[in-house]
């Protein structure tokens, strides 16, 4: 016997790092968050052109159906490859079936001429009618003129804004950085060091596997009264790994708590994508529930569908060529390596 369920929604991805694997090493060994930053993502992420976040995004949609996520909240950052990027996204997502909320991280590590042409990226396609957030970096590497813009754009166009906020300490200002622009339509990634205390409205995004991943610290979600939803931060998108790892991580400082609220955060990202709740997962395990999930390894989606079409089925996509995919993406990566 199988169990249903909706949609699984990853609401907090960087569909470009699919591409990440293999890349050569850093110049220098990372010894702390800034310089993983600016050794490799930073690096990787100048080197992206369109081509290779499309079939990125291809390889991302592909792997989240595999895992029975069918909506990701993506965050794009390409700096040489910002006019058209969400709308390369979008598409791409769309042909494997797979739902996608974008946004482009604004940032003034390139001038301010960079901020404002994410800015227009962000504009441009919500105004087209694509769904997307506005997108900020972080506030440590943007202006608090730029902040303002971003806060002020997502406020005309009616939609919320997606940030890193306090992933690592260089961030740890961000709380002053931001006071009277947030709304509860904000999406607020990480937040490890955010105080207990602070006045930040909107959904904190927890990410377990990416902040051990960069040794920044347990953000231990369940000590702020704001909604809490589960991303990978890139890393993937089963949604089902990610809630037993945020409640492995929680146990590790409660041993009282159960799985029932690293449960509940995974199930908060149907409020960011409700559209993923008309979505239909069989799979191969019965029950599907926290207290079952948390202790077992190995589950997988059988079906799935989208909006009642069949995307999944029998383990391979029905819409695209899962193995044609796998060689683009791996065509691309060899590029975007040979450039790093």
């Amino acid at each position: 016997m199988n169990a249903t369920t909706p949609g699984l929604v990853c609401a907090h991805h960087h569909l470009y790092s699919a591409l990440a694997r293999g890349m050569p090493a850093p110049p220098h060994t990372p010894t702390n968050f800034q310089e993983i930053l600016e050794q490799i993502w930073w690096r990787l992420d100048v080197a992206l052109d369109l081509d290779m976040l499309y079939w990125s995004a291809q390889l991302g949609a592909l792997e989240a159906l595999e895992a029975g996520t069918t909506a990701i909240v993506d965050h794009n950052e390409t700096p040489n490859a910002i006019e058209g990027s969400l709308s390369v996204i979008a598409d791409a997502c769309a042909e494997v079936g797979v739902r996608v909320i974008s946004a482009y991280g604004i940032t003034d590590r390139h001038g301010a001429d960079g901020a404002r042409r994410g800015l227009e990226e962000n504009e441009r396609f919500i105004k087209g009618g694509g769904k997307a957030l506005v997108g900020i970096h972080a506030a440590f590497t943007c202006s608090d003129e730029s902040l303002q813009s971003a806060a002020g754009l997502a406020k005309d166009l009616g939609v919320g804004v997606h940030i890193h906020v306090c992933e690592g300490v260089g961030d740890i200002d961000a709380p002053a950085r931001l006071e009277g622009l947030t709304t509860d339509d904000w999406l607020l990634s990480h937040c490890v060091h955010l105080p207990d205390n602070h006045d930040l409205r909107g959904t904190i995004l927890h990410n377990p596997r990416s902040n051990l991943n960069n040794a920044v610290g347990y953000a231990n979600p369940a000590r702020f009264s704001n909604p809490v939803a589960l991303g990978t931060d890139g890393i993937g998108a089963n949604m089902i790994e990610s809630f037993r790892l945020a409640y492995a991580m929680q146990r590790s400082v409660d041993v009282t708590v159960g799985p029932d609220p690293a449960w509940s955060w995974l199930e908060k990202g149907l409020s960011i994508v409700p559209e993923a709740r008309n979505d239909e997962v069989t799979w191969s395990y019965d029950p599907m529930d926290p207290w079952h999930l948390a202790f077992t390894a190995g589950v997988h989606p059988v079906e799935v569908k989208v909006d009642d079409e069949v995307v999944f089925a029998d383990g391979r996509p029905t819409k695209v060529d899962a193995d044609e995919i796998r060689a683009k993406a791996y065509e691309q990566a060899q590029r975007l390596h040979a450039k790093l």
